[in-house]
């Protein structure tokens, strides 16, 4: 796995860098940014930057703020595919301020510098520069520069610039300006860097100079969209200043001149404001930014900074992650919510992109990302926010209208890659074809309205989206004789496997989606009769279309294939990636080779199948998961940021926590760290909302199924604990978890009711505590431990490999333990002296079948292996559950004769079965149906295969017979007759 150097100094609350390096400017620009979800502002120098220009990118954004040109097609544009770009625009520089001491300019890039430090305050919400600087001349002035976007006014941004002589007294002059020749970094060879756009896009129509004022603003406007924007800036100096305004260029200036006094600070306190024809008309941008900035002025600064502060302990009240025991991780925690906060937009015309505000990687589109990974944080934490990210595309369901028509189909089709709604990536394969899209949002939606219920929003812009994606996805499948409801030419989350059939992430999601329609369309005819007759009238939904969205669900095609799922119809046929012989400088894959080699592998860019396990869980058993997660993880490179947290979500719920820890290190610190040395185009918004899900819905194994909460807590071994918040209709939950406990607590509003690994429990103001790990089942194997019938097999056995004249003895009998009849049969017939056909093996296995039959017809009570009766008896007592996970297809049988069939709570049909030990499905789905999470059984073997199989389970293995044989094995024990419930209680404490 790729990781990344550790660059920052450990702190809980901060990010500090204290020398100062150009080589890696970019990225540190990137992760001192400042926003509030409107305004994002990289953490560039006020002075301006006089290193070499490939190592900064001043750049201010505004969210969704954007122009568009033209998409250049070498053969024309073909029907169907966008026209235009969109690129979030790199806006009016308002920050600028530049100190000039006698003449001689503030910059690290001239004269001599010391006690450098920038530093981002995630309590405070602020990033703040500090350095003593001694000019050419020798005059030296410690210089502090505070600043930050108001959560509190999305329109505002704040700069507190102190400068104090120290060794001097003297003349200095401030000067601050907003600049608006400005321009967007121009992609090179990576196309997820940079933009299309080359030169000047945000034109200055005029400067309003106000020469005598402290005030001044710049009008622009964009080229092509026509959008007029606003930047104006005031003032607040500590002292008598002499003024001069100047504008040329399109640079804006006010020049402070002041007389200093050694060792007196002189402070000026600007205040930036940005306004937009996006949110209001032309005409009144310059009066709505000129009262901003006169009442910011009246505040002051300390006042505007207070109330930011407040905004930020609310927020911590909820988003705050502690854990004890790792300081790395536990900075990036508070770094990742907090750069999640600055990047969101929360206006419901704005959403979050990929790289937040804080870089021009990708354009500033917004994605499914939104609501796969960031939604749900927000959802638990900040609801109101959530629901905001709804309302964004229910305001661009007009578009997904358009969009759906264009394709030739009916409903919605939300684009895959978007600022304003509509489509902007050329390549439809691994964008367009993302069909899924609509379900994620569906997915989202859902989720949103069970955390929350909030039906009115559901009755509303809720159903419009849902049923309009619905009509979508009812028009573009197809019924295929022998499979049921297919979605062909798709292309799931993978995008190195793109336009295939029933890719089955994009499936699932679809039925869930349609289920859920059908039962809101019920739901709104039964509870709200006259919102279904206004949406009948506006949209032509009615009850037979929505029973056609059930028939679809319940008839959905999944290919699957003997246990594994596979990815599409098509995915499993493929040959394998050639991973060993791949270069680790040719990741990713796909700026090394061309789609139509990597599309012909089976290799993926990230988790797709695994994410229809993680998201859909409650449609996979237990093994389905296992054998599909062990499948495809190594198939998966990791390519997209997007992945590890997905695959260390699942292999936490598999019990893999180490596994699940190493991805969760990928993912927290994959900006603070720069794993993908790509930190420098912006953040990775979607790894940060990740990081949090591996705490939640990872570790702490939190679901939200049909409207229930329920836990499977885990503890890294690295940590001590960890403590997180979370939001639930209304009430605040806080869950502790501990190494052999986990606690929960109301800390705001009514009980809630949760399940806790299958336990149902309610919380309320007394709060509960409830053991991570107890023993609850024992689940036997038969023969060897309830009694022996290996015997009766091996007599069956021998007497058909004598007939056949095949050698068999007891040493190669021992190979048959625990195994299926056919892989039995294939033992024995490794010696044979020609191959025997599958028509033949059939034969042959029924007749050693009705053989041994014949030989156990005589199996009573009395048949039972030393010590069984004691335990069966001792386990019924104690409220154990109990199963038997045989091989055997005569066990229900076998355990009839022995007179034990009440005893069990399920015994697993061997016929049912897809795989055979050392396969953990056996024992897999005899937890299943007792409804005992794996980690709390315990197995009870006597063969190596079958302890492999207990402990691919994550169950504790027991082994009954020789240690050295049973290697796979917990504890050995000599004999049935050693067994106690006693004993097992023991053994499982010392897990």
């Amino acid at each position: 796995m790729r990781t990344g150097d550790r660059i920052y100094p450990l702190e809980p609350w901060t990010i500090t860098e204290r020398s100062f390096d150009t080589e890696t400017n970019q990225r540190d620009e990137t992760v001192f940014a400042v926003g509030n979800g409107y305004i994002g502002i990289r953490g560039n120098f006020e002075e301006g930057y006089d290193g070499p220009p490939e190592t900064t990118l001043h750049g201010t954004y505004l969210n969704g703020f954007y122009d568009s040109s033209p998409i250049a097609y070498s053969k024309g544009r073909h029907y169907g595919h966008p026209e235009l770009h969109q690129t979030m625009l790199n806006v009016t520089d308002g920050k600028i301020i530049e100190l000039y001491v006698d003449g001689e300019k503030f910059s690290l890039f001239t004269g001599k510098h010391e006690d450098y430090e920038r530093r981002l305050d995630m309590r405070r919400g602020t990033m703040t520069r500090s350095a003593v600087w001694e000019a050419p001349s020798g005059k030296r002035v410690r210089v502090r520069i505070e600043r930050f976007a108001a959560f509190t006014n999305k329109h505002l941004a704040l700069v507190r610039y102190e400068a104090t002589p120290l060794n001097f007294s003297g003349d200095m002059e401030l000067v601050s300006a907003i600049e608006g020749k400005v321009a967007n970094q121009v992609a090179a060879h990576d196309p997820r860097a940079g933009s299309a756009f080359r030169g000047q896009v945000l034109e200055t129509k005029a400067a309003c100079e106000h020469p005598e004022e402290t005030f001044g603003m710049l009008l622009q406007q964009t080229q092509m969209t026509k959008f007029e924007l606003a930047c104006g800036m005031e003032h607040r100096l500590n002292q008598t200043v002499r003024l001069t305004t100047r504008f040329a260029g399109q640079r804006l200036e006010k020049r402070f001149s002041v007389t200093a006094t050694e060792g007196e600070a002189v402070v000026l306190e600007k205040y930036i404001v940005y306004y937009s024809s996006k949110d209001y008309p032309s005409s009144d941008l310059p009066e709505l930014a000129l009262r901003t900035l006169a009442e910011a002025k009246a505040s002051g600064l300390e006042a505007i900074a207070e109330e930011h502060e407040a905004f930020l302990d609310e927020f911590w009240k909820t988003a705050d992650v502690s854990v004890e025991g790792d300081e790395a991780l536990q900075q990036a925690l508070r770094f990742n919510a907090y750069h999640l906060l600055q990047s969101v937009g929360r206006d419901g015309r704005t959403n979050i992109g990929a790289k937040g505000i804080t870089g021009e990687g990708y354009d500033g589109h917004y994605f499914w990302d939104t609501e796969t990974y960031m939604l749900p944080f927000f959802l638990y934490t900040k609801p109101d926010i959530a629901k905001r990210l709804l309302l964004y595309r229910h305001h661009i369901l007009p578009k997904a209208r358009a969009r759906a028509a264009e394709m030739s189909q009916a409903g919605a089709l939300f684009a895959w890659r978007t600022i304003d709604g509509e489509e902007t990536s050329a390549y439809y394969a691994a964008s367009t074809a993302q069909y899924h899209i609509n379900a994620d949002i569906v997915y989202a939606l859902k989720k949103y309205v069970e955390a929350t219920g909030d039906k009115e929003f559901l009755y509303g812009p809720g159903a419009e989206i849902l049923f309009e994606t619905s009509r979508f996805f009812a028009d573009a499948g197809d019924w295929i004789e022998g499979r049921g409801f297919c979605i062909n030419g798709v292309t799931g989350p993978d995008e190195y496997t793109t336009v295939i059939d029933n890719n089955t992430y994009t499936n699932v999601m679809v039925k869930d989606q349609l289920e859920y329609a059908a039962d809101v369309a019920a739901e709104l005819q039964r509870e709200r009769p006259e919102r279904w007759s206004e949406l009948q009238s506006a949209m032509g939904v009615n009850a037979e279309e929505a029973a056609g969205w059930l028939h679809a669900a319940q008839h959905m095609y999944i290919h699957r294939d003997r246990g594994l799922i596979g990815q599409d119809d098509t995915f499993l046929t493929k040959a394998v990636w050639d991973f060993a012989g791949t270069p680790k400088e040719h990741y990713p894959l796909m700026l090394h080779y061309h789609a139509l080699v990597i599309n012909r592998h089976q290799v993926l860019k990230q988790a797709d199948l695994v994410m229809a396990l993680y998201l859909q869980g409650h449609r996979f058993s237990s093994w389905e998961k296992l054998r599909n997660y062990n499948y495809y993880e190594p198939l998966t490179t990791h390519d997209s940021s997007l992945s590890a947290c997905i695959h260390g979500i699942v292999a936490a719920e598999l019990g893999m926590v180490d596994k699940a820890y190493e991805y969760f290190m990928q993912t927290a610190r994959v900006d603070l760290d720069d794993y993908h040395r790509n930190v420098k185009d912006g953040i990775h918004t979607a790894s940060m909302a990740g990081a949090w899900l591996m705490i939640v819905q990872g570790f702490a194994g939190m679901r939200q199924t049909d409207g229930e909460l329920s836990f499977r807590p885990e503890l890294p071994r690295h940590w001590s604990a960890y403590t997180f918040r979370m939001r639930f209709r209304g009430s605040l939950l806080t869950v502790r978890v501990e190494r052999e406990r986990t606690t929960y607590e109301l800390a705001e509003g009514t009980p809630i009711e949760l399940v806790h690994l299958g336990k149902r429990v309610t919380v309320g103001l007394t709060g509960v505590t409830l053991p991570n790990r107890v023993p609850e089942a024992v689940i036997f194997d038969l023969d060897g431990v309830l009694t022996d019938t290996a015997e009766f097999h091996y007599q069956a056995w021998k007497e058909l490999a004598d007939e056949l004249g095949i050698p068999f003895d007891r040493k190669i009998n021992e190979r048959l333990k625990g195994v299926d009849r056919l892989t039995s049969l294939k033992i024995i017939l490794e010696r044979a002296d020609r191959e025997y056909g599958q028509e033949e093996k059939e034969v042959l296995m029924a007749r050693k079948n009705a053989r041994y039959q014949e030989l156990i017809g005589a199996i009573r009570p009395e048949h039972l292996l030393p010590g069984i009766p004691q335990l069966l008896e001792e386990l019924r007592r104690s409220g154990i559950r109990m199963a038997v996970a045989s091989a055997s297809r005569n066990a229900p049988a076998i355990v009839g004769s022995l007179g034990i069939g009440g005893y069990f709570g399920h015994v697993v049909d061997a016929g049912a079965l897809e795989r055979g030990k050392p396969d953990s499905e056996v024992f897999l789905k005899a937890a299943e149906a007792l409804g005992v999470p794996p980690k709390n059984c315990i197995g009870l073997e006597d063969s190596a295969a079958g302890l492999a199989a207990i402990r691919d389970a994550n169950m504790l293995a027991i082994g009954i017979g020789e240690p050295s044989i049973l290697e796979a094995a917990d504890y050995v024990a000599a004999s049935t007759e050693e067994l106690n419930w006693e004993l097992l209680q023991e053994k499982f404490g010392r897990q």
